[in-house]
């Protein structure tokens, strides 16, 4: 008896869940191991679950790492990047489907464009760039780290997120009817009124898509932060703490693996919370208008 696609779909999906859940199972294994353990026999499963404890404790203990403040760092960068990517991409995108014009066109292919452009190729040039500015800005060895340091990875972000961002939120704007806004506009709405009283409300599926997709790629990345605050800050993401684990003669793997399970658990309960509204407003963003 032949099988129908769908059965054969489904096991094929299982069968990639699987494969996707191998390396998420390792970490998970192997962080629960002694580092020589780990190096000898990698897919063993752990004799004490304990081990994994104080794993955990010797990384929110450890004075170079500094874990804790990483965190926090990374909470903070990730939040206002996100943020600022939520609030300017929508509001550009939505200026550019309601302007009728040949410049919002080209405008509009120009982001689309960026979205294929690699940041090896202008991570240089963006590092030459920042350190002409806190040059020219007198912020070089100043007690003002905080404010030399978080707007420039926040505004780096902001600059290489908002194209799949304005992408997203433009295909979604098109399918709203643009009679909501001339209604609240006869009503005596300003243009700032109609945005956020009628358009963003609206927008909540694309906006937890966006959230998500680039609250994950922050969150997770390594080498922006690395080039950007560099390695001596007082201020480093999660995943740069982490790389504190790895020297020139000696690797700890059980803390190595610790770390990255500890950095992974918050952005996976977050996306296993949201993950219905990123595929609804993937869908909705691509297909709709």
């Amino acid at each position: 008896m032949k099988l129908s696609k769908f059965p054969v779909l489904e096991l094929l999906a299982m069968a990639l869940f699987l494969v996707y859940m191998i390396p998420f199972l390792l970490v998970l294994i192997n962080s629960s191991k002694p580092s020589l353990v780990i190096i000898m026999d990698p897919l063993s499963m752990p004799e004490n679950w304990n081990q994994l404890a104080r794993n955990m404790q010797a990384i929110l203990t450890s004075d170079t790492v500094r874990y804790v403040s990483s965190f926090i760092s990374s909470v903070i960068i990730t939040v206002a990047s996100v943020g600022l990517l939520v609030l300017i991409s929508s509001m550009a995108a939505w200026v550019l489907v309601r302007t009728k014009s040949r410049l919002s066109g080209v405008i509009f292919m120009v982001f689309v464009a960026a979205m294929v452009i690699p940041f090896q190729v202008v991570m240089f040039p963006l590092v030459s760039w920042f350190s002409r500015i806190e040059t020219a800005m007198g912020l070089v060895n100043t007690p003002f780290r905080l404010l030399q340091n978080y707007p420039g990875i926040v505004i780096s972000y902001l600059g290489f997120g908002s194209s799949l961002s304005i992408f997203l939120y433009h295909g979604f704007i098109k399918s709203i009817p643009v009679e909501l806004e001339e209604a609240a506009t006869i009503d005596g709405c300003s243009k700032i009124g109609v945005f956020f009283r009628i358009i963003f409300p609206i927008l909540k599926p694309i906006t937890i898509t966006v959230m998500i997709l680039n609250g994950i790629w922050i969150w997770n990345d390594y080498l922006l932060p690395l080039m950007v605050l560099g390695t001596g800050n007082d201020i480093q993401t999660i995943p740069l703490a982490v790389a504190h684990f790895v020297g020139s003669f000696v690797r700890r793997w059980d803390l190595i693996l610790a770390a990255m399970l500890m950095a992974m658990l918050p952005i996976v309960i977050v996306f296993l919370f949201l993950q219905k509204h990123i595929i609804k407003g993937m869908v909705d963003g691509s297909i709709k208008g």
